[in-house]
């Protein structure tokens, strides 16, 4: 029967069998990893992901880059005949990078900034999170993409979310000025004349919140639209980054 679907790699061009792993957490523990091994073999399972949410394992301090563990794991794995799906650490950031750059944590609808902590508690928009971003994503690029063990790349982790910082606002203004033209235009579809809404300057646009503006449908709408965008934007960087 002809195959209905091209295999998600030329790499290994079969059924893929596996999920997440994250061997980072008992590297002081090595017979677990072999114990692993073991079990993967048993339940034939021939790939797995690597590397999610290993960023403070990988670049313990800024600009200094430990990938030998990862070298090892992978190399452990394929003697067995498992490979690897190659994650991007963006999810979870170390902590000495939130600490440094507290920009690149998320600001909740009340503008309130977050604490470190958490997946996905980063600020899309943020320049220094992309640019700390591209940076470990080419360097794992560089040290692991000819690999013949790697065989994909999974790029960040559940995107979701939303940040109101001030970076996030003005990227919101800007994306509402290419999509209206004018605010003539966009008085008119938010149907801004309810409760006198009606904007005069794109500097007054400010994102849905609880202790602000949070009646108004185009507002809110659109909001949500813009955060999908920036999401979409984000994953498609970082993707070309590797």
């Amino acid at each position: 029967m002809a195959q209905r679907f091209a295999p998600a790699t030329p790499k290994f061009p079969h059924m893929l069998h596996g999920g997440d792993y994250n061997p980072e957490q008992w590297l002081d523990q090595p017979e677990v990893l072999e114990e692993d091994i073991r079990l993967f073999r048993k339940a034939h399972i021939n790939c797995v992901s690597l590397g999610i949410f290993s960023w403070a394992k990988l670049e313990p301090e800024e600009g200094v880059y430990d990938f030998g563990w990862l070298d090892e794991i992978i190399d452990r794995l394929y003697a067995n005949g498992i490979y690897t799906v190659l994650a991007t650490p963006s999810g979870a950031r170390p902590q000495w990078l939130a600490q440094k750059y507290p920009e690149v944590l998320r600001v909740r609808p009340d503008g309130l900034r977050n604490f470190y902590g958490h997946r996905q508690n980063h600020c899309y928009t943020s320049p220094i999170y992309r640019e700390k971003v591209a940076i470990i994503d080419r360097k794992l690029a560089e040290r692991f993409g000819d690999d013949p063990a790697v065989i994909l790349w999974h790029i960040g982790n559940e995107f979701g979310g939303e940040c109101h910082c001030e970076l996030c606002q003005n990227a919101f203004r800007a994306w509402l000025q290419k999509r209206y033209g004018s605010l003539d235009a966009l008085n008119k579809a938010w149907n801004a004349t309810f409760w006198s809404h009606n904007y005069t300057e794109w500097s007054q646009i400010e994102s849905p919140a609880p202790h602000g503006e949070n009646a108004v449908q185009g507002l809110a709408l659109d909001w949500k639209r813009f955060v999908s965008y920036q999401s979409i934007d984000f994953y498609k960087w970082e993707r070309d980054c590797v």
